[in-house]
């Protein structure tokens, strides 16, 4: 004799699939966004959308799996509930990158010497085609900087120049960025740095120079795209400096 009963339990409710199918889709939207843009298949602003997408769909999905909950039994309320957990996640996620980025302001363009920042040479021509051009915007951009980061500041290094250029050198060596050039007459490192989910590049120029006896380390790090940047650029130039930093025995700062 059939039990109908254990049946029915064993039977998943298709709300129930519904709201877990929904909250799948909306993880693959969030998470193939960022290396979609690094792999070249759609343009950056597409993954925006597409996290966005996501949200709804988490949102969604949330939605329906809380109707499975109510309407499951047995194997269904786990399906349910899992499809809830994670469309709450999915809606979560997006809703709390963009409230983080709420918090910067809108530049992308960060240095350690605001009147007289390290300037792009070998870099400028791989920008030539990014919406964001190589040359520094001036007093528009240095003012909200200073607001926002006002702890990004020159490095000044006990020791002599030529010294202070190779500790840099190797420094950038060590965050992992592409060299794209080194000029040890002029003071000049300048690399690329690609960020690891959506792949964006950002070009970075290193300056050493003398102050009365000993060296003086300016780092400018600038976005290719975007009108802002979520803080990376300042992020980026205080992981350097620290690093720098704990490669010398007796640093100074800068006045």
């Amino acid at each position: 004799m059939v039990d109908l009963d254990d049946a029915s339990r064993r039977r998943v409710h298709p709300i129930a699939l519904a709201g877990l199918m929904l909250a799948l889709l909306a993880v693959l939207l969030l998470f193939l966004s960022g290396p979609g843009t690094r792999l070249g298949f759609w343009h950056f602003r597409t993954a925006f959308k597409m996290m966005g997408w996501a949200a709804y769909a988490g949102g969604a999905a949330a939605l329906v799996s809380l109707a499975g909950l109510a309407l499951a039994r047995g194997r269904g309320r786990a399906l349910a509930a899992a499809g809830l957990v994670i469309g709450a996640l999915m809606l979560y996620l997006p809703w709390s990158w963009r409230n983080e980025a709420m918090k910067y302001p809108g530049i992308h363009d960060i240095t350690t010497d605001v009147a007289n920042p390290p300037a792009f040479v070998a870099i400028a021509p791989l920008r030539k085609d990014a919406p964001n051009p190589p040359e520094y915007a001036g007093d528009s951009i240095a003012r909200q900087q200073l607001e926002a980061y006002p702890d990004v500041e020159p490095l000044m290094l006990a020791m002599p120049v030529d010294s202070a250029f190779t500790l840099a050198l190797e420094t950038v060596r060590d965050m992992g960025w592409e060299m794209v050039d080194q000029n040890r007459r002029d003071g000049r490192i300048e690399a690329t740095a690609t960020t690891p989910f959506m792949g964006f590049k950002d070009d970075v120029v290193v300056r050493v120079s003398s102050a009365s006896g000993i060296s003086r380390v300016d780092v400018r790090s600038k976005s290719r795209v975007g009108r802002g940047d979520v803080g990376a650029n300042a992020k980026r130039i205080r992981a350097y400096l620290d690093k720098l930093r704990q490669s010398d025995p007796a640093p100074v700062r800068a006045e």
